[in-house]
């Protein structure tokens, strides 16, 4: 009986989050705008920024894996490289400004009543509106290189949702660790920098192979990125063990590091 009792807590608080959301939606989406005016006001590319990082990291990735260390992908290197970026960047982006989210609004969070995983979603769908454009330079690449567009797009969503998923999951465990523990953000700092060369975003890790290359594969960032070359360049779907796993881990993160964020609001002002 207790488990069961357990899982319908579980069940009715998930249910109880995401109703807040629902409720505040219009709060989230003034959060998303206020932060892209804040990110790009007085810069002068503005949103060129979210396609001149990822096409820079191409370049100097596609000279160093084609001309000193040749990387053999299956497929053109520029085209490969930018699309593991894009979605690199898109995770790496969102973490960035969602450790720092709640600290960087002490004044909203200490005074006024409302669900403060604003923060750390808004910090996600600014990054995934980067990525929105960034995506215009891949498209560009695939015409380019005369990639077809094949019907596996169609399971795009799917592999957007997962992505987003696992990206939310991680904002809220840095964005309420960064508040309890200020080392935080120079962990991840470090964290983020190695992580780029242990998952698939310039070289498939399978390529090293061995147990250590095995148990990089299981990665579900890996996983996931692998997914969007498949369904964009390659014209396949990803393998659905995998994927599936990914996706599964990926919900279950999200739900935990909700929860873990909801227990903690009690005494997030305490802690600013």
């Amino acid at each position: 009986m207790y488990p069961a009792s357990a899982g319908l807590r579980v069940v009715s608080l998930a249910r109880t989050l995401v109703a807040e959301q629902i409720e505040y939606r219009e709060l989230l989406v003034q959060m998303v705008k206020r932060d892209l005016l804040i990110r790009y006001k007085q810069t002068v590319m503005g949103f060129g920024w979210a396609v001149f990082m990822p096409l820079v990291n191409t370049v100097i990735f596609s000279i160093v894996f084609t001309r000193v260390a040749h990387v053999d992908t299956g497929l053109p290197y520029p085209l490969y490289a930018y699309c593991g970026l894009l979605a690199w960047n898109f995770t790496a982006s969102s973490l960035r400004f969602a450790v720092v989210s709640l600290t960087g609004n002490a004044n909203l969070v200490t005074k006024i009543y409302f669900p403060r995983e604003i923060f750390p979603f808004s910090a996600v769908l600014v990054a995934l509106v980067d990525t929105a454009i960034g995506s215009s330079v891949l498209v560009a690449l695939m015409i380019w290189y005369r990639v077809d567009v094949h019907w596996t797009v169609l399971a795009l969503p799917v592999i957007v949702l997962a992505h987003v998923t696992l990206t939310s999951a991680l904002a809220l465990l840095l964005a309420v660790g960064h508040l309890f523990y200020r080392d935080v953000k120079y962990v991840f700092d470090i964290v983020l920098n190695v992580a780029m060369f242990v998952t698939s975003v310039v070289y498939p890790v399978d390529r090293i192979g061995g147990p250590i290359g095995r148990l990089l594969a299981l990665n579900p960032v890996t996983i996931i990125i692998d997914a969007y070359r498949d369904v964009l360049l390659r014209g396949t779907l990803p393998p659905a063990a995998p994927f599936v796993a990914a996706g599964c881990f990926s919900a279950v993160l999200l739900l935990a590091a909700w929860i873990v964020f909801h227990r903690g609001e009690l005494t997030f002002a305490e802690n600013m």
